[in-house]
């Protein structure tokens, strides 16, 4: 049962398109998925349905096939991503090279789906407040292969101070009260009130005005909610426009949605296939260039420079960067992280141990290929007994890249006969 206040409100602001939404929400939900671009051409999957119209990667797909427990999953070939979701990442336009900044990122649907268009070229910042969030923000930044990235656990107000002005586009998908969620998530339904609706455009407004010190005059910000409310939306957008004159709407073409003032849209459940959303596009006036970072480079040990040559590997543009124990490869536009929280920096490669290389399970999910690895169909009980945990027969010597219908999974480490499983312990199924 919803809100009776909700359901007050919601008949005031759709008027005689107010049934057509309630029958909405007696439909089942239309599911999607994204394919990543970065681990190559996606597969033809039988349970795939229509494309999402507003994202070229996104598909809609059969409900009952479980995707999730596909190999393919794991491997980080798709997110799984409700389809209105995907829209302000479609408003946002990230172009290779650009550095961009989702500053509200966990669980990293559309950090994903950012790097996913950056294609590995300029610098992903993904923030995330709450420490737990961020470490699951991480884990798909690593599933998903994306190099690019510098994922933080920063308060949006301490990020600002750090990197004023330093992006080409922000994105700010803001804690909201989740009405639009209300036909997916039961606890959105039971935790609303309007209480909660006030104290979201409350922290909305001061989340926002963090995001804009960051966007460098010129660029674009993407304000984004999983909700109705005109409190949080429109409400948010007109207050943070009065106090902010250096920033205007932008006009974009998005004809899927439905159009609002102060460059917003909103996507209703009854005219598309998914569930609600709101956005609104903005540009930061004026001209100025992008602040220059640079880091000191560290050189590459020995031992990874010898891992790299046996295996055929070949990094990106970038630079060396040792990280607690671990040695990673990070963008070369990669701002200080003196006085940051930060969970990942980059791509993990791996850890120098006693004059040896061991590479890391992030340096497997970025690779397409190598000069040693070993594929895997799908449907192979080798697979299931890799995923698993178990040894595999393989005639390779020294570390492997196992792949599944030559997408990446993990590695593992022969001896001519069999193969030790380091696919890690958290992960097998």
């Amino acid at each position: 049962m919803l809100p009776q206040g909700f359901l007050q409100r919601m008949e005031a602001q759709l008027g005689d398109q107010f049934p057509a939404y309630l029958q909405s929400l007696e439909r089942p939900r239309a599911v999607a998925l994204r394919f990543a671009p970065q681990k190559g051409p996606a597969p033809s999957l039988p349970f795939l349905l229509d494309p999402v119209p507003w994202e070229p990667a996104g598909h809609y797909y059969d409900p009952e096939s479980r995707p999730g427990l596909h190999p393919y999953h794991e491997a980080g070939v798709y997110y799984l991503q409700e389809a209105s979701a995907m829209a302000p990442v479609a408003l946002l336009d990230p172009q290779p090279g650009e550095r961009i900044l989702d500053l509200c990122a966990a669980p990293g649907g559309k950090s994903t789906q950012i790097g996913g268009r950056l294609l590995g070229q300029g610098l992903l910042v993904c923030n995330e407040i709450e420490p737990k969030r961020a470490r699951i923000l991480s884990r798909n930044i690593e599933r998903l292969g994306i190099s690019n990235a510098l994922v933080t656990n920063e308060h949006p107000a301490a990020l600002a101070n750090h990197l004023p002005g330093f992006f080409d586009r922000v994105l700010i998908d803001a804690p909201c009260s989740g009405e639009g969620m209300f036909r997916k998530e039961e606890a959105a339904v039971t935790d609303w009130s309007q209480k909660i609706v006030r104290m979201c455009a409350d922290r909305q407004l001061q989340i926002l005005a963090s995001g804009a010190k960051m966007v460098r005059p010129g660029g674009r910000l993407v304000y984004s909610t999983c909700t109705f409310s005109p409190e949080e939306n429109e409400q948010v957008i007109a207050a943070f426009l009065e106090s902010h004159p250096a920033f205007v709407p932008e006009t974009v073409d998005a004809p899927w949605f439905s159009k609002g003032e102060n460059g917003s849209f909103r996507l209703w459940p009854h005219l598309v296939r998914g569930e609600g959303h709101f956005a609104a596009v903005l540009r930061r006036t004026g001209a100025g260039s992008v602040p220059e970072m640079s880091g000191k480079p560290e050189k590459l040990p020995k031992e990874w420079v010898d891992f790299a040559r046996e295996m055929g590997i070949q990094l990106p543009a970038g630079r060396a960067m040792s990280f607690g124990q671990s040695l990673y490869w990070v963008p070369e536009d990669l701002p200080p992280l003196q006085g940051l929280k930060v969970v990942r920096p980059g791509l993990e490669l791996g850890i120098v141990k006693k004059g040896r290389f061991e590479p890391a399970h992030a340096l497997a999910l970025w690779l397409r290929d190598c000069s040693r690895q070993i594929s895997f169909q799908a449907s192979a009980e080798e697979l299931r007994q890799y995923l698993h945990g178990d040894v595999v027969p393989c005639a390779q010597k020294g570390w492997t890249l196992v792949q599944v219908d030559g997408y990446s999974l993990g590695w593992g480490k022969g001896d001519g006969n069999i193969l030790k499983n380091h696919y890690p312990k958290g992960l097998r199924r």
